[in-house]
């Protein structure tokens, strides 16, 4: 009895989840995003030009500024300015960004002694930014030249967001480890973020790609230096105090992803920690009547970590009934059936509803539509792992702990 209750958790969450999300992301794209795809640009969408401060915190990113700050040099955008953020970097990032001052008027460099972590070095240019937009993008990121205004026009149209997030394309697909990865972000956090979108409510503004307007940070209190995935809590900040949290699909950034096992183990595996650290942060919203809207993302959250141990234990179970005999309530079979091809068909509709959808942003999407489909077998079983993993580390951290940089594997360089 035990067992089978098992087993039908583990198999009805990832498809009762796939198909929410189908739904929210259809939904999403019917009410808001048909309409914005006939536009040819966001410009002519906006109620004037304010002064826009994109802001690139930089770790050790020597062989990335060129291309990151060339992008950025030539944006579609005639009033904004740009600031780096040197971080203590032990590599040329230092003396590369100094040197473009010379031919990159718009840009603004900023030293720091030592490594402080992501979070302090957005806090010191939030301070020093001109502008009341911000526009955050990681150290590795290649904007793309019409992000500002499409992400712009959401906060021109209403005063109470706080914070609109981008899109995520990833650029490094020459290894079967990154190829699987454009499919998640695609049919994975695409959708989650159109269907959240949908909701109300999103869990994170992705760190990579977002603008935020300084006064609701500075009505929420900028970024916590103590979290490891200070996305998802300043996401969580905006939204407790009532700002709105937006998804801008047509503001495209495109990043570097792990391309090892071992550094998408050390990735996933910071996201978990950053991700619970942030939930048991703000679990007292669930004694809140005003943050209600905030529990549904709360409960599918806690019920993913549930999910992460019960798919442990059913694994457990199953190779342990494999020596001894277990009590008739206690066994499981790990022998695929009907049940894992309707999750490996809902997979690839989920898949082919994401490649629709974004067929808009990214060209090269529907090649790796073969290797995609198989990343349920590899990214349900990182993200039970890490989260298993994850957890008690979580427990055990010391409080108050800064965040500090840990240079990430950014795949194969061509």
């Amino acid at each position: 009895m035990i067992g089978s209750l098992l087993s039908q958790f583990v198999f009805l969450y990832p498809l009762l989840m796939a198909y929410v999300w189908i739904t929210g992301a259809v939904a999403y794209y019917l009410h808001y995003e048909r309409h914005s795809v006939a536009l040819t640009d966001g410009l002519g969408d906006l109620l004037g030009l304010p002064l826009v401060s994109v802001i690139v915190p930089c770790f050790n990113e020597e062989l990335h500024v060129a291309e990151v700050f060339g992008a950025l040099a030539n944006l579609d955008y005639p009033n904004y300015e740009v600031i780096a953020v040197n971080d203590g970097s032990t590599d040329a990032t230092a003396t590369l960004l100094d040197a473009l001052l010379e031919t990159m008027p718009r840009l603004r460099v900023l030293h720091q002694a030592s490594n402080q972590g992501k979070a302090v070095a957005l806090d010191t240019a939030a301070l020093m930014a001109k502008g009341e937009y911000l526009m955050c993008i990681d150290g590795d990121s290649v904007l793309a030249r019409d992000a500002l205004p499409w992400m712009l026009r959401h906060f021109q149209h209403s005063p109470r967001v706080g914070a609109v997030t981008g899109n995520p394309r990833i650029r490094n697909r020459s290894t079967l480890l990154g190829r699987i990865q454009v499919g998640e972000f695609s049919s994975i956090v695409g959708l989650i973020k159109r269907s959240q979108r949908t909701y109300g409510r999103l869990f994170t503004a992705s760190g990579v790609v977002a603008m935020f307007r300084r006064r609701a940070l500075l009505h929420s209190g900028f970024w916590s230096r103590d979290i490891l995935t200070e996305d998802i809590d300043v996401s969580w900040k905006l939204q407790t105090h009532h700002w709105d949290v937006r998804f801008e699909p047509r503001a495209l950034c495109w990043i570097l992803m792990p391309e090892t096992f071992s550094g998408l183990w050390n990735q996933r595996l910071r996201w978990a920690m950053g991700g619970i650290q942030s939930v048991l942060k703000y679990l007292w919203i669930i004694r809140v009547w005003k943050q209600r809207r905030m529990w549904p993302i709360l409960l599918e959250y806690f019920t993913s970590v549930l999910w992460s141990y019960a798919m442990l234990g059913l694994i457990l179970l199953g190779v342990l009934g494999q020596f001894i005999d277990l009590p008739p309530i206690w066994r499981v079979s790990l022998l695929p059936g009907w049940g894992s091809v309707i999750l490996c068909s809902t997979s690839l509709l989920q898949l082919f509803t994401a490649s629709v959808l974004d067929r808009h942003y990214d060209e090269r999407l529907w090649r790796s539509y073969f290797w995609a489909i198989w990343y349920p077998l590899l990214f349900w079983m990182v993200a039970a792992a890490t989260t298993v993993v994850a957890l008690p580390l979580v427990l055990r951290r010391e409080r108050g702990l800064r965040a500090v940089w840990v240079s990430p594997d950014r795949g194969v360089r061509e």
